[in-house]
């Protein structure tokens, strides 16, 4: 294990904090912000009380004064104390975790020291850029790595040395499993935009990674503009005793409820309500309707879509409730829809969303409808789904509880077809990483018709065959739990089986919590791979605990799989 990087950049910051403090500048852009901070809270900084190295990189990206999550949250940050952040998107956090970095790393040591976990490849690419500018002329290299593209040119910034790697989860993963990225120097982890990658479906993802971690405590930030139930698991099962530091400027911070509302034609409201499901991809959820009738409506189209969905309403016999209400209690029900009189009395854990299909009939049942989510000090949001008239009612409602409700823009199909096509392409390779060598073997006789339909651009029945194989896998997904609060179905089995850690100990309960005993693939060598991905006896998969580091020539798969030997990634982490 390498050592810390000499000089001691808390006393160079203590000193400088100590002898300057805050000022009325740092106090003017904090005005109008409503600021949440820890029990233990530090005080804010200025640019001028940051060390040198930070005041030159600032210097270097153009910056002439912190924002004001920067100037809040760097104390905790050079401090090495675990936190995490809520603030809005484009609010500087990402000059937040880096700036931090520049006293921690150490040019001389030429492996990964810092890791970067962001949801899509453009984000990706955004905080590279970034890095690359601030960590310029100090000799720590950066990299990006993410799908869609090739392996060639990330194995080359790995294998000569980068420190900083940023990557969407799904590929930092295979490189983990081809041995082309080694963590047993890291010293700093961040999440940024933890809700989007749980949204995405990266958490069996993070918890492999968290594998391939060095039995040590890391430096672990977490960036988030919402905080609901699943997000502050993920806290905890890998930070330890994790501050909260919370910016709200009209935005949704932890403990409480965001109101929002969509204006729609009451005849597009079914069309709307799917695609806000697409894109906002709620751990759970209730949709409440003023009738049985529209109750019914909406659960059957729900499930049409292939959603977890069933139907609560004074209609159903006694045994029929109790079926649904059972179906909540063991998580194996994502949407609930349901009138008011049905919905009294039922508490459903870690409810992230309540969807009003309609506003209800008298003001009293909106704050009944939005109190079922946001519950224990977790974060919820409420969306209604309202025409011109039903606008000026609930305007009513949100003067009368004086209550912020902000305007939601609808999604468009595009906004739903990104968000989905991302999501897929997780899964998708995801999946990929768990087929043994025998089964990579049967999907590679049909690679050939694959290029052939994709590539007869003429034929577009071609291309509805491949968007109905799509469809499939996407409405399998529908019915898993991709978030910390549940188990997916399709992996419980595996998950009941007793599994050997991988790599150099995993942090497991040492490190921020208990391990979810997410599947953790095994290792073949480089000698078992060449052998041509050839089936284990009786079918079985065969587990191997040893590692080597570095070499791109090595590879592994799940549990005692191969991984792509081909230079060609797939599609977007």
């Amino acid at each position: 294990m390498a050592e810390e990087p000499p000089g001691n950049y808390m006393a160079e910051y203590d000193s400088t904090v100590n002898n300057g403090g805050t000022d009325t500048a740092a106090e003017a852009a904090l005005e109008g912000i409503a600021v949440s901070e820890p029990e233990d809270a530090l005080p804010s900084v200025t640019l001028e009380d940051m060390p040198e190295t930070v005041r030159g990189a600032c210097v270097r990206a153009g910056w002439q004064s912190l924002m004001p999550v920067q100037s809040l949250a760097l104390p905790y940050l050079l401090a090495g104390r675990d936190i995490m952040v809520q603030s809005r998107t484009g609010s500087g956090k990402t000059g937040c975790y880096l700036l931090p970095m520049l006293p921690r790393l150490s040019a001389e040591l030429k492996a990964p020291q810092a890791l970067v976990l962001a949801p899509t490849r453009e984000l990706a690419v955004q905080v590279e850029r970034e890095a690359a500018l601030i960590f310029a002329e100090t000799g720590i290299h950066t990299v990006a790595v993410y799908g869609g593209v090739g392996y060639k040119k990330q194995m080359d910034a790995l294998r000569e040395g980068a420190q900083v790697i940023v990557g969407t989860p799904g590929r930092v993963l295979d490189h983990l499993l081809r041995r082309t990225m080694d963590l047993r120097d890291l010293r700093v982890l961040v999440f940024d935009e933890a809700d989007r990658m749980l949204s995405i479906g990266f958490y069996p993802d993070m918890k492999e990674i968290q594998r391939y971690l060095p039995d040590k405590r890391i430096n672990t930030c977490l960036f988030s503009a919402t905080y609901p139930p699943h997000v502050l698991k993920l806290a905890r099962e890998f930070m330890a005793e994790p501050a909260m530091l919370s910016l709200s400027q009209k935005e949704v911070h932890v403990a409480e409820v965001q109101h929002l509302f969509c204006e729609v034609k009451p005849m597009d409201k079914d069309r709307a309500l799917v695609r806000l499901l697409e894109t906002e991809n709620p751990a759970s959820a209730m949709i409440f309707c003023n009738t049985k009738s529209n109750v019914h409506y909406v659960a059957g189209v729900l499930q049409g879509f292939g959603y977890s969905a069933d139907e609560l309403s004074a209609d159903l016999s006694q045994a029929r409730r109790e079926a649904v209400l059972e179906k909540i209690r063991q998580g194996k029900l994502q949407y609930l829809v349901a009138t008011d009189v049905a919905a009294r009395g039922i508490d459903i854990p870690q409810l992230s969303h309540v969807f009003l299909y309609e506003p209800p009939e008298d003001h009293e049942s909106y704050i009944h409808r939005a109190g079922r989510t946001g519950r224990a000090g977790a974060a919820g949001t409420v969306i209604s789904l309202v025409d011109v008239m039903q606008r000026m009612e609930l305007d009513r409602i949100a003067k009368h509880y004086k209550i912020g409700i902000m305007p939601l823009a609808l999604p468009t199909d595009e906004d739903v077809a990104q968000v989905a096509s991302t999501r897929l392409t997780a899964i998708l390779e995801a999946r990929f990483r768990n087929l043994t060598g025998l089964e990579r073997m049967r999907v590679a006789r049909y690679a050939q018709l694959a290029r052939d339909l994709a590539t007869q651009s003429d034929e577009e029945d071609n291309v509805l065959l491949l968007a109905m194989l799509l469809d499939a896998c996407h409405q399998e997904s529908l019915r898993e739990t991709r978030f910390p609060d549940g188990v997916p179905r399709a992996a419980a089995a595996q998950q009941r089986q007793p599994r050997q850690s991988r790599g150099r100990g995993g942090r497991g309960k040492a490190f921020g919590g208990e391990d979810s005993g997410a599947s953790a693939p095994a290792a073949h060598s480089a000698e078992e791979q060449q052998e041509g991905d050839k089936p284990a006896h009786s079918g079985r998969r065969r587990r191997r605990s040893s590692r080597r580091r570095g070499g791109e020539e090595g590879s592994a798969a799940a549990e005692g799989n191969s991984a792509p030997a081909s230079d060609q990634g797939g599609g977007e982490d």
